[in-house]
Parts: C-alpha cells; structure tokens; sequence
C-alpha cells in the first residue's frame, strides 16, 4: 500500500476550501496551516497561464525530514504517509530546513507539526479532509498499488509533474497538468 494525492490544476479554483477543511479538522491553530494554495503564472504578455496549485506534505519516499530527525519524532508510517510523533519532537527544526517544499511549522506548543493525509480519517476508510471538502472536486487521494483505485487511474490517464523533482525526494503528491 502506497498512499498518494493528485491535484487537477485545470480544476482548482483556488477557493482554499481544502485549506478551512484541513484547518477544521486538524484543530490548526489560528496563523497556521498544513496546506495552502499557489498561484503560478507561466508565459509573457498576452499569452499568459494561470496555475493554482493546493500545495501540502509531499509524503516523501525518500524524506529529508525522517533522515534528518535526532530523536526519530519524523518517520514513515504504513503506507508511506510521513508524520510526526509530538511526544518525541525537541522541536529542533531540522525536519523544516530539510523539507524542499516549506510544507511544516513550529507548533505554538513545541513541536514540528505538518499535513498527515489525515491518517485518522485515512484508517476509517475516508478521504483526508481537504479531498472530502473540494467543491470542485479536483484533488484525488488513494492507493497507488490498487490499479483500480482513482488515483491509479487518473495518473495512468493525465500527464502530471510533481514539485521539485531535482530533490530526489520521490515526492507523492502529483500536479495535473
């Protein structure tokens, strides 16, 4: 099992419902987020391209972040979503430094907190909170070793990018373009 999102850029809208949703369910505090959206703009004048972009924890095969932690609060969990255990976080920083995508932040009470796929949600047979909230129904979340799944489907069908790919991170949150 190999969990992974995909992200429609023709789709997003850039309505940051994703962001309340994640924010809601993850008791985020006020200030701070787990997931944000982008705006990209590609081309000169006249011929210019929007692209909106709701930008997250990239789940990382090959984690910066978990390397990197002195006291192992970064690791990976079963099926490859990265997460954090608050318990162990020194709250070093190290695991923010290393992460190509800016994607965690110092929590007010002490430790690195950062998006979890909503793994709570995820081990109940749901989607994370932001897939569930999309009006437009652009993002796409699931198990990459299930071909029949949505995710396997529409990676197989689309052309996409990921962010950063000169990271060598292996990141597993796909762009739709």
């Amino acid at each position: 099992m190999r969990y992974a999102m995909a992200i429609d850029t023709k789709k997003c809208v850039g309505c940051s419902d994703c962001v309340v949703a994640c924010q809601i369910e993850n008791n985020v505090p006020v200030g701070y987020c787990r997931d944000w959206v982008t705006e990209t703009v590609h081309g000169s004048y006249p011929n210019l391209e929007l692209e909106l972009r709701s930008e997250r924890c990239n789940h990382c095969d090959n984690a910066p972040c978990v390397r990197c932690c002195p006291t192992g609060a970064s690791y990976i969990a079963e099926g490859g979503i990265v997460l954090v255990e608050g318990d162990k976080c020194i709250g070093c920083g190290a695991c923010i430094e290393s992460c190509p995508y800016d994607a965690r932040f110092s929590h007010p009470e002490g430790y690195v907190d950062k998006c979890t796929f909503c793994i709570h949600r995820v081990r109940k047979g749901q989607e994370p909170a932001c897939v569930s909230a999309c009006p437009t129904h652009c993002m796409y979340f699931g198990d990459l070793d299930d071909p029949a799944s949505d995710i396997s489907r529409v990676l197989k069908n689309r052309k996409y990018k990921v962010l950063a790919p000169e990271a060598g991170t292996k990141p597993q949150v796909y762009y739709l373009v």
